[in-house]
């Protein structure tokens, strides 16, 4: 049975044929690391990407502002880029990005579905509104997810139906405004019932404005913001350790729309950049938000703040915005000659006081109160052969935090890279997000280092270390511990061929049994994977390996894609898994809806497939359709409690309908 599953996973892509190119996903999906990265993260992720792609950046006019939006880029090539521009813009074609010699294949291939040429300058104005009412593009797309299996909370437990479903709304004009609004539905919770007397569970408004003059951004409604290197505040996203890590070091003064559906990490009210000169830029804000919250006993006081955005049971239901977080901040940042300093303060209330349970250890330093205050400096410097960069923060806390990266490009071909971070136990910021190992921006201390090394046009290894030290206690750690990872990766692109290989080793610690010591243990993770693009076919065949403890897991995949005439565009992909538990389980990649990102994890033995389907029904209508199968082989139900599935597979769709007008 085993040998006809491999059989037909490598055998059927070949009956597809027609006209393709691959997109920005698949190629995102090989340059960044997801394994590392929660899925809301990813979400906000492909939501600012998927927006970029709409409105494209003239790439013969563009600032480094504009540059500095593509997160996947590093600052050497941002650097390259700028120089390159200023020596001969314009350029004919995207294929002159060749000649940016810091730019592998796949992030090139990358860059070019975010610009394009334009051999006029782009209007470096703002618009009328005249000329906004009409010119501007209207983008209003429904999605449904349809479940073909009950769970047992669709029964009993539950207070709404099965199905997710959201409606979002885009009014946009280039690059200068954006408005608009999300519904979103997840399965289970009600509708138009409850306490979503309104409709749908969760509403993000929003509307954002640029370059009026002096005025660089303004943004209304839910917002997203990232300062300095995030020990402050980052409500924005990240790609995983070593492409965050290229990214980090960049002066990032982001203010964005929260667009997207999750419903944590976002702010409400407020937020504007003014350019004060040239060289000096202040961004303010100030939100007023509502939360969910686990309370006390007594209903006092907040003993966790949610960010699952679940209302699904009438537990969670409870939970629903029953706190309110008022914070107002701001920025200032100075830019000259490839210098930056900025300062970042911000003062945050809740309107119960927050009271986690610090009888448990590992708890002990968290963040707790009504008031809350941080203050940071962040200071670097830009060049095209090196890049340092940094940010120190403390707060009422009265402990420290402060990272500081170095990059060196020691030639045309090799560029090293190092990281410091020390976050005291003692250290909390409510909105903070940076580089990590343990995932939070507190009791951690460590060193990265990386090479990254480009010998050919066609060939780029990597490989990177990063030690971290916990000095207070983690969660299912009771004592001190450290930590290692290691990370080998390469990519080699030649002609319509690509493989990409990573090896990655992690060695972590955990309390024993009676919890007297810590035990340290390894797990190892490896990935091939071959691409082939054709004028007729897409393929990637991939395999991945994990080792943990002598438990073990592994699977096979392929995907394919192809279009027929200009109006149809089809995905299919294909899996095979087989691991011993979860700790060894495995990611696969899928494509998914429009704004959507696909990239679950399994264990235990089965199978997966899906297909999707895109069709352009008119020049502004497009209807997309997926279907997904899990058949797992090792077990007769899916899941646990009001989650489980009395069945051994399960099957969605998802149908999306989009109409650009």
């Amino acid at each position: 049975m085993k040998n006809r599953l491999l059989l037909i996973l490598f055998l059927f892509p070949l009956s597809l044929a027609a006209q393709q190119t691959t997109d920005w996903q698949d190629y995102l999906q090989r340059v960044a690391t997801f394994d590392d990265t929660d899925a809301e993260t990813m979400e906000r992720t492909y939501d600012a990407l998927t927006e970029l792609q709409q409105s494209p950046i003239d790439i013969n006019h563009a600032t480094r502002e504009d540059l500095e939006r593509l997160v996947f880029l590093s600052d050497q090539q941002i650097e390259d880029l700028c120089a390159y521009l200023y020596h001969y813009a314009p350029l004919k074609s995207l294929g002159e990005l060749a000649m940016v010699e810091s730019l592998d294949p796949e992030r090139r291939q990358l860059l070019q579905q975010f610009v394009y040429v334009a051999d006029e300058p782009a209007t470096r104005h703002f618009p009328s509104l005249h000329n906004i009412l009409k010119y501007g593009r209207n983008d209003l797309m429904l999605t449904a997810k349809i479940p073909f299996y009950k769970r047992q909370g669709d029964d009993d437990g539950y207070l709404g139906y099965p199905y997710r479903h959201d409606l979002r709304y885009t009014f946009s004009y280039g690059n200068y405004v954006k408005a608009g609004f999300v519904g979103a539905q997840d399965a289970g919770e009600p509708f138009f019932a409850n306490r979503n007397k309104g409709g749908y569970d969760h509403y993000s408004f929003f509307l954002l404005l640029r370059q009026m003059g002096s005025l660089k951004t303004l943004a209304l409604g839910h917002y997203r913001l990232n300062f300095g290197m995030g020990l402050v505040m980052n409500t924005d996203f990240q790609l995983g350790k070593q492409t965050t890590m290229m990214s980090l070091s960049r002066n990032r003064q982001a203010l964005r729309a929260h667009s997207s559906r999750t419903e944590a990490d976002y702010l409400q009210g407020a937020a504007a950049t003014v350019r004060l000169t040239d060289a000096l830029d202040i961004t303010l804000f100030a939100s007023c938000r509502p939360i969910d919250a686990t309370l006390t006993a007594d209903s006092t006081a907040i003993a966790t703040i949610v960010t699952t955005g679940y209302h699904r049971t009438q537990s969670e239901m409870d939970k629903k915005h029953n706190s309110t977080q008022t914070t107002t901040g701001g920025n200032i940042s100075f830019r000259q000659n490839g210098w930056h300093i900025g300062a970042t303060a911000l003062y945050s209330r809740l309107d119960k006081p927050l009271q986690p349970n610090t009888n448990t250890l590992y708890r002990r330093y968290y963040a707790r109160g009504n008031n809350f205050w941080n203050v940071s400096t962040d200071y670097g410097y830009t060049s095209r052969r090196i890049t340092f960069s940094g940010e120190t923060a403390t707060g009422d806390c009265h402990a420290l935090a402060t990272i500081n990266s170095l990059s060196i490009r020691l030639n045309e071909q090799l560029t090293a890279i190092a990281l410091q971070r020390f976050y005291s136990y003692q250290y909390y910021a409510l909105y903070a997000r940076s580089f990590s190992d343990g995932g939070h921006v507190q009791n951690e201390s460590g060193i990265y280092a990386s090479l990254v090394w480009q010998p050919t046009r066609q060939l780029l290894l990597s490989a990177y270390t990063d030690y971290a030290y916990a000095p207070w206690a983690r969660y299912g750690i009771s004592k001190p511990s450290h930590a290692w990872d290691y990370c080998l990766s390469a990519a080699y692109t030649q002609g319509s061929f690509a493989i990409d290989a990573r090896y990655r080793l992690r060695r972590r610690q955990h309390d024993n049994d009676d919890n007297t010591a810590l035990i340290t243990y390894n797990e190892h993770r490896a990935r091939l994977t071959l691409a082939w693009q054709t004028a007729t076919l897409s393929l990637h065949t991939q395999a991945d390996a994990a080792l943990r403890q002598g438990r073990h897991g592994w699977m096979v995949s392929q995907r394919a894609q192809t279009a027929i005439g200009s109006r149809l565009k089809l995905h299919a992909s294909l899996a095979y898994f087989n691991t011993d538990d979860y700790d060894t389980r495995l990611y696969l990649y899928e494509r998914g809806m429009t704004y959507s990102f696909s990239f679950p994890a399994f264990y235990g033995q089965g199978i997966r497939y899906a297909a999707m389907a895109q069709a352009a029904i008119s020049s502004g209508l497009t209807l997309n359709a997926r279907i997904a199968t899990t058949n797992y082989f090792d077990r007769p139900t899916i899941g646990t409690g009001l989650q489980q599935i009395d069945r051994s597979s399960a099957t969605d769709l998802e149908v999306q309908l989009r109409w650009k007008f």
